[in-house]
């Protein structure tokens, strides 16, 4: 019996930290996207995407299946929830600027870079969580200071747009990439969301 509960802890973290490296991955193409605006990144990073879900789809699975699960199932839940959520937004953001024929700005390709770095906190994190927690937890709020940092730059970026001249243009070019960056913004949001399930989690098992 002890087995198979283990066994089932065992699938639990598998399933999230293959969650949490595909978007890493994801979010490795949205900063080659920004530097180079390669068609075909589109595609490997949908192709993600759908992998991600179909992770996620299992370890749904898993959680109706099972009676005992090593952490809150509300917060297995969250956590992949909320990670998975990243990965969205950061199709999403390609996919809008492919649509709406957005070239990056540095604002976008910094916003991106340190989305890259604050998945990666989260990827580690997820890794550490079973047999290290308290290391869990520091990669945990080194992706919540990247999530400060890049809301700071979201607020320059914003800034930046309504300082541009007062013509139609620039008002059809300001609203295409704010909508961009809402959704560069809600990446980030749903990381720091992450971020603090991974927290909680450390403080329940403690």
């Amino acid at each position: 019996m002890f087995r198979l509960f283990k066994k089932k802890d065992d699938v639990f973290h598998h399933l999230i930290e293959e969650q949490a490296n595909l978007t890493y991955e994801g979010l490795k193409l949205l900063v080659k996207y920004m530097e180079s605006q390669d068609d075909s990144i589109l595609e490997n990073l949908s192709l993600r995407e759908k992998e991600a879900d179909e992770v996620r789809r299992i370890l749904i699975d898993e959680l109706n299946r099972t009676f005992v699960t090593p952490y809150d199932r509300e917060d297995i839940f969250s956590l992949s929830r909320t990670i998975d959520d990243v990965l969205d937004y950061a199709y999403s953001t390609v996919d809008e600027m492919e649509i709406l024929q957005v070239t990056p700005t540095s604002f976008m390709m910094r916003i991106a870079s340190l989305l890259q770095d604050a998945a990666y906190e989260i990827w580690l994190a997820v890794q550490r969580l079973e047999k290290h927690p308290a290391v869990a937890i520091d990669h945990a709020q080194r992706a919540k200071a990247l999530e400060n940092r890049i809301e700071s730059v979201y607020r320059e970026a914003v800034a930046d747009l309504f300082s541009g001249p007062e013509d139609v243009h620039h008002i059809v070019e300001m609203l295409k990439m704010r909508e961009v960056y809402r959704h560069l913004s809600n990446a980030a949001d749903r990381g720091d969301e992450a971020a603090n399930v991974i927290s909680d989690i450390v403080v329940k098992i403690a």
